[in-house]
């Protein structure tokens, strides 16, 4: 909110993946599935964001998969409850837009990094070293 971060979330999926196309795509899909329920808190309590949600992904096939259902091959094994996902996109509500690997804010929550990934990361996620904190002072 307000660019920055409210929700947070890393667990196991629910079920397993036949493919990583199939692993982002219900990543993805639970995703919009928690967005729409804080949408739906947040108009509770008054605040309403008409704008589309933007959903980053680093996989280009998961983007075009939710798009474009015709990747029948990829997608014949995934449960039809992720293709939500496809409606959501459909209407405009969300939007995949894709996300280099490297600029995966996530992946400081999820993955051991070099130092030089990790500083960045921590940069791009607004949390300051002790160093800066106590220069400040």
């Amino acid at each position: 909110m307000s660019s920055g971060t409210i929700s947070w979330l890393s667990k196991k999926q629910p079920v397993v993946s036949l493919s990583t196309i199939e692993a982002e795509f219900i990543a993805a899909a639970s995703c919009a599935c928690q967005t729409v329920w804080l949408k739906r808190v947040l108009e509770k309590l008054g605040l309403n964001q008409d704008k589309t949600t933007i959903i980053y992904c680093d996989s280009s096939s998961a983007i075009k998969l939710s798009k474009n259902p015709v990747m029948h091959g990829c997608s014949k094994h995934i449960d039809v409850r992720f293709h939500f996902l496809r409606e959501l996109t459909k209407a405009g509500t969300m939007e995949l837009i894709y996300c280099n690997t490297q600029d995966q804010i996530a992946d400081i929550m999820t993955k051991p990094l070099k130092l030089d990934a990790f500083l960045k990361l921590r940069a791009l996620l607004g949390v300051c070293s002790e160093n800066d904190i106590n220069s400040c002072l």
